[in-house]
């Protein structure tokens, strides 16, 4: 294997000049002299034989190959500190702490028994949990802020495997206008009325992220307030079934009888920030979080295969009687 020619340590400078907008802006970030960094970046183009940059004004801009070499620089040095945080996990045994962030629509009695049932297998892991809503799961892998995540959609670059579907229902107070119509809804028809929206947590969040163009909108940060406004008549929400099933039995929420797309269904998946350098521990983790889903989802058919039984005993029992 031939020995590379540059060094880490000038891969690093030269993405610090790009990402800092400067040369002298890289040698405050790096704790160097600017002519150390002029210099580290003059040895990556002199013996590659290549130009990075390239005098534009008064502004010194990456080149094409410039910005290829920016882009495996920024890959090579992630994978040296990927490498360097595996070799720590591994001489010190199981992971001291495991980052999740979860979407706040996953079950709360899929995810609490996986981190309890985690606890007595790693009782000394701590566990930091981000709670997160839709660009904000993105954006906590993207940045490294986290392990392991729990998530709708799997961001480019990274892999994920199916954990559960979720079903989505939309909900209101019995007592709402809206069930008061008698008929089945349309969407004009809940556009008239309040719609309770949680917020994205991401940085990069839409501030116009609705999914009905309703004239009324209260947009929340937590979906335990959207539940409890929703139940309290407040307004109307699309919420996933598992996460108001008491308040469905006890008759605080009732699904919306509406005309078209009275369910929505997606897919929650389990997404390593980087497999190859996981740790036993978070490798437990996530075994127990496919595990206690796939535990739910069988509990869940199960429970409507012998709601289904009941009914069908019921209008059967009904018609001899007649």
């Amino acid at each position: 294997m031939a020995t590379p020619r540059i060094t880490l340590e000038q891969w690093r400078a030269l993405m610090q000049v790009v990402d800092s907008g400067g040369y002298a802006q890289a040698a405050e970030a790096l704790h160097k002299s600017q002519s150390a960094i002029t210099y580290a970046v003059q040895q990556i183009e002199s013996r590659l034989g290549v130009k990075a940059f390239e005098v534009q004004g008064r502004k010194a801009v990456l080149t094409a190959t410039g910005q290829l070499l920016y882009r495996r620089a920024k890959a090579l040095l992630d994978e040296a500190a990927g490498l360097e945080r595996a070799a720590g996990q591994l001489s010190a045994g199981w992971e001291a702490e495991l980052r999740l962030a979860v979407e706040v629509i996953f079950p709360n009695r899929v995810l609490l028994p996986a981190l309890a049932a985690f606890g007595e297998v790693s009782p000394h892991t701590r566990i930091e949990l981000i709670e997160s809503v839709i660009g904000g799961t993105s954006e906590a892998l993207l940045t490294g802020k986290v392990d392991l995540a729990i998530a709708p959609v799997i961001p480019q670059g990274f892999l994920g495997e199916p954990l559960m579907p979720l079903k989505f229902l939309p909900v209101a107070h019995p007592d709402h206008p809206l069930h008061q119509l008698g008929r089945p809804l349309t969407s004009t028809d809940l556009r008239n009325h309040r719609h309770l929206v949680v917020r994205d947590s991401g940085a990069a969040r839409d501030p116009g992220q609705v999914s009905h163009d309703a004239k009324q909108r209260w947009v929340v940060s937590q979906m335990s307030t959207s539940i409890q406004a929703v139940a309290m008549g407040y307004g109307f929400a699309w919420f996933p079934e598992e996460k108001i099933t008491d308040e469905l039995a006890a008759g605080r929420l009732k699904a919306l009888p509406l005309r078209d797309g009275g369910e929505r269904h997606l897919t929650l998946y389990l997404i390593f920030a980087d497999r190859d350098y996981a740790g036993p521990g978070l490798l437990k983790l996530a075994e127990i979080l496919s595990e206690t889903a796939a535990a739910n989802c069988a509990a869940v058919r199960a429970e409507a295969a012998a709601a289904g039984h009941t009914s069908r005993t019921q209008k059967n029992t009904r018609r001899s009687a007649t």
